[in-house]
This record gives C-alpha cells, structure tokens and sequence, in this order.
C-alpha cells in the first residue's frame, strides 16, 4: 500500500536520495526545503514541492497533516551565534507540528554519539532532540543514527588536489564506523513506507566496518594516482580561523570542531555493530563510484 509521505531537508545528502527511492516506488512524498530549485527534477516523478524553513510552524504543520510518516532532522546553522540555543528552536518547533497535525509515525535522523549530551560538540543536539521526541505521546518516533558520511571526504577533494594531503582535526588513527549516504537512505526509506517500528526506537546505521581517516585516505590515495597520499591532523586553530574567515559563527566552529577532535575519546563506537546495524557499501565501493569521479570531474 502507497503511503504519503514527508521528507525534510530533501536537498541534503540522504533526504535527497531518500525522495528518490520512495518516488520510485510510487508513493506521495512531499519534499521541504528552504531552496527548492534543485527539488524541481522531483517534480516530474510526481513530488509535491513545498519551499519553507524547519522553524516555520505552520508550514511544517500542514506538511505533516494527514501524512503516513516524515523524516526529519536537525539542520545546522552555520552563523547561529547560540548553537544549542538554535538546535532547541528547531526541535520545539518540530515537536509542536508533530502534536498538531497529528502524524503518527517519524523517523529521526540522528547520529552516533547522540547517546551523550556534551563533549560530541554539534551532536550535544541531536542527543538532546532524540530525548524530548521520545516525551512525545502516540507518536511512534525511530531515531536513525548514522555512521560518519564517507561523503564528507568529498569536502576535502580540493585540499587532496592543490596541497597533496588529506586532513581534518580528527585522530587519524581512531578507527570510527563510517557509512555511504545511499546506504542510510535505503534504511530510513524503508521505515519510512513499511511503519514497522512502535513506541521509541533506535536504528543504528554503522557501514560496513569501521576505518581510520588514515586507512580512508589511503583508499583515496591509491583511487587517484596518489598511493601514498598522507593524512594530516591540521591544527584547531588554523582550521577555526578559516572557518571564521568564510563567516561561520565562532560558537558553530567550536562545537564544528569539538566533533571531530573527541573522536578519539570513543563516542563514536558506542553503538553495538550486527546484522541489522552494518550496511554493504565499502570504502573501496564508495571510492570507486562517488569520490573518483568527483575528483576527476
């Protein structure tokens, strides 16, 4: 049975791929953004379009009335001078839609590390956003954490390509679950069209094992006609003053920042991995179709 369905976030790297797969399979998604012009390919699959901000209640209320289910997530603002006290926004916000219209049925995209309230920086968040959903009455709320994106070493392409290294804040030899984007998709679309969860729940989404940014950037490396390209951890501030310069507020850097360097601390591993938590894509897998091609473009 089709369901109707709503996708927040649609231009982002899983709520996009989500759209595609639920569209495909015929059922009646609507898609929200803030910039709908990269939505309007949807369209000719048959998407409702809807252009708006997570923080506008009504819009996000009459989205979620009579729909099945919605994905939903908790966007970063990147000038926000009061990170927390922006995330709290967001999520009162939704949580105010989600009682009104009376949709029965979210799924959460969370993070690994949401287990924990400080020391995770930006996931201080959505630890806090997965709590106050789960106080939410007759709503049946999946939270999806999610393994690092692979696809954040796109982010470093031109670094790989101008200075010949790869480096971010991280430890680079902590090895932490990292995940392909279509593989979290492909989980939270499912959820999302079979509403096969109850109550309050927690989905795990942890890749195919766990790697090391040293280990991932070998894989790059020898992707690209550079095996022995070397992974670098670039200094805090050096990495906060170049954020700061391109007008990031010095509040989201820091807790930006705060995510990547207490890696080593093991927030990331908590989560148990099994059948049910591991997904197929490899980084070789992931290298090969997205990040070569990327880079060579």
């Amino acid at each position: 049975m089709k369901k109707k369905i709503v996708i927040l976030g649609a231009t982002g790297t899983v709520g996009s791929k989500i759209s595609e797969i639920l569209l495909n399979e015929g059922h009646q998604v609507t898609l929200m953004a803030r910039h709908t012009e990269k939505l309007e390919k949807y369209c000719s699959l048959g998407a409702k379009v809807i252009a708006g901000d997570i923080t506008d209640l009504e819009t996000l209320t009459n989205a979620f009335k009579n729909a099945d289910s919605a994905f939903v997530l908790l966007p970063d603002d990147v000038k926000a001078e009061h990170t927390r006290a922006y995330q709290r926004q967001v999520t009162g916000t939704l949580i105010e839609a989600i009682e009104k219209s009376g949709i029965r049925y979210i799924v959460n995209m969370s993070s690994l590390g949401s287990h924990m309230h400080e020391g995770n920086g930006i996931m201080g968040g959505t630890a806090e956003q997965e709590v106050r959903l789960n106080q939410l009455d007759g709503v049946n709320v999946l939270h999806l954490r999610s393994a690092y994106f692979m696809e954040n070493f796109l982010r470093t392409i031109g670094m790989v390509k101008k200075m010949g290294v790869n480096g971010t804040t991280a430890d680079g030899d902590h090895p932490i679950p990292m995940v392909a984007t279509k593989d979290v998709a492909k989980i939270a679309a499912g959820h999302l069209a079979d509403l096969d969860f109850k109550g309050k729940s927690v989905h795990a989404v942890m890749g195919p094992r766990d790697y090391t940014y040293r280990e991932f950037t070998g894989i790059i490396g020898r992707a690209v006609g550079n095996p022995d390209l070397p992974y670098v951890q670039l200094p805090v501030e050096q990495v906060k003053q170049t954020f700061l310069s391109n007008g990031f507020s010095e509040d989201f850097v820091d807790n930006l920042i705060e995510m990547g360097t207490a890696i080593k601390t093991g927030y990331m591993n908590y989560q148990k991995r099994d059948d049910s938590t591991t997904t197929p894509t490899t980084a070789e897998d992931f290298v090969n179709e997205v990040y070569a091609p990327a880079y060579n473009n």
